[in-house]
């Protein structure tokens, strides 16, 4: 679109990220604020690496962000203890769980997801519409073409995992892997197929002018458009999108995603599963190399989990979602031995108006809040002596 100065970019009409740069465009509030929570779960005596024996309260049916400087034991908190001990309830996870007394709360959630930025699989052969379940329906409507059914094709013949219509010889991987010896293998595209993993009398078979190949390498926004007359496939694609990950080609190996887009992946695929209701979701920095205007999609995303009947604690440390939370826990002061401790807690609102909290002064100096009138904070903790 454009490129040079920043100037260059701030100028330049077309250009999303200058109309974020000029103020033009900003992420905008999705939700109302939902008011005070009903229901809680509870941690108490929290004790784990730096975490000052701390009692915390994580509101349900509200968007609530855990909020620090790095090191003030954010990680601890949510992934070592309050995900470790509801994991080991829900799922008879063996993973060690931190250090605390009482767990309250828990028979109030059908079960906790953690969706952090973890690989979603090792195999290449996984991909976007695989991992949402969007491949079957593909495979289930080229094997109803009429060449499909003149040749016999099942819906197993434009699957790359088993044989059938899969190349014979890289196995549907597409590329061929040379053992280097002590280096890291090399992967080179299939003599066979030419990188297309499939038989030839397979790529035959087209739908709407293209091959069970050529919609692997056909972008998610493509794919949708495509398959509007589809209602499974428009819906799975249409989730995709939502979460930004349009530009992914449908087929892309999940062993090339970055660490945001297997989260973004992983989310995706919590909105197509219609069937849970009332879990508790852990996010950890879902923002992390997203663009300002992607932040935007995610935020709504997030806001309809909630309104969905769900709970969301996330890790963040982007001042306009944090502004957007319903319930904000602050912890710090600072990192290390200077962190564990719980400075505040309550509405972003009230956290600008706290006097020892990094997080609040940053929102109070980002002009989030209008803090002309005086209100009391809702508080919390002294900080932890340094």
């Amino acid at each position: 679109v454009v490129q040079g100065s920043a100037e260059d970019i701030r100028a330049d009409k077309k250009s999303t990220t200058g109309q974020y740069l000029t103020g033009q465009k900003k992420i905008e509030r999705v939700r109302a604020a939902r008011g005070k929570a009903k229901r809680f779960v509870k941690l108490t005596g929290c004790r784990e690496n730096n975490l000052q024996n701390i009692d915390v309260s994580f509101p349900l049916d509200r968007f609530v962000i855990l909020t620090g400087v790095s090191g003030s034991g954010k990680s601890t908190l949510l992934h070592k203890t309050l995900y470790a001990a509801l994991a080991k309830l829900f799922n008879g996870s063996i993973e060690e769980v931190g250090r605390f007394d009482q767990l309250y709360g828990a028979d109030q959630i059908r079960g906790v997801v953690l969706l952090d930025q973890s690989p979603i699989g090792k195999n290449s052969r996984s991909n976007p519409a695989t991992y949402l379940k969007a491949w079957d329906e593909v495979r289930r409507i080229f094997a109803n073409q009429v060449l499909s059914l003149k040749r016999g094709f099942t819906p197993q013949h434009f699957s790359f995992n088993v044989d059938g219509g899969r190349c014979p010889v890289c196995k549907g991987e597409g590329e061929i892997a040379l053992d280097m010896h002590f280096m890291a293998d090399l992967k080179i595209p299939c003599d066979e197929c030419e990188g297309k993993r499939f038989k030839k009398n397979v790529l035959d078979v087209t739908y709407k002018g293209k091959n069970v190949s050529e919609l692997l390498g056909t972008t998610i926004d493509e794919a949708f458009e495509m398959f509007r007359d589809n209602p499974i496939l428009h819906r799975k694609f249409a989730i995709l999108r939502e979460v930004g990950l349009g530009y992914l080609q449908v087929g892309q190996s999940a062993t090339t995603l970055s660490g945001g887009e297997s989260q973004r992946l992983k989310i995706a695929a919590t909105l197509d599963e219609r069937s849970a209701q009332n879990l508790l979701y852990l996010f950890d920095e879902p923002t992390t190399g997203l663009h300002l205007d992607d932040i935007q999609r995610l935020l709504t995303v997030i806001q309809d989990l909630i309104d969905a009947g769900h709970s969301v604690v996330m890790i963040e440390h982007h001042l306009d979602l944090i502004a957007q939370a319903d319930h904000v826990i602050d912890l710090g002061p600072g990192g290390g031995e200077r962190g564990g401790g719980l400075i505040a807690e309550g509405t972003p609102e009230e956290l600008a108006r706290h006097a020892n909290s990094i997080t609040g002064k940053l929102l109070a100096e980002g002009g989030y809040f209008d803090l002309t009138q005086d209100r009391e904070p809702s508080i919390v903790d002294e900080p932890p002596p340094l």
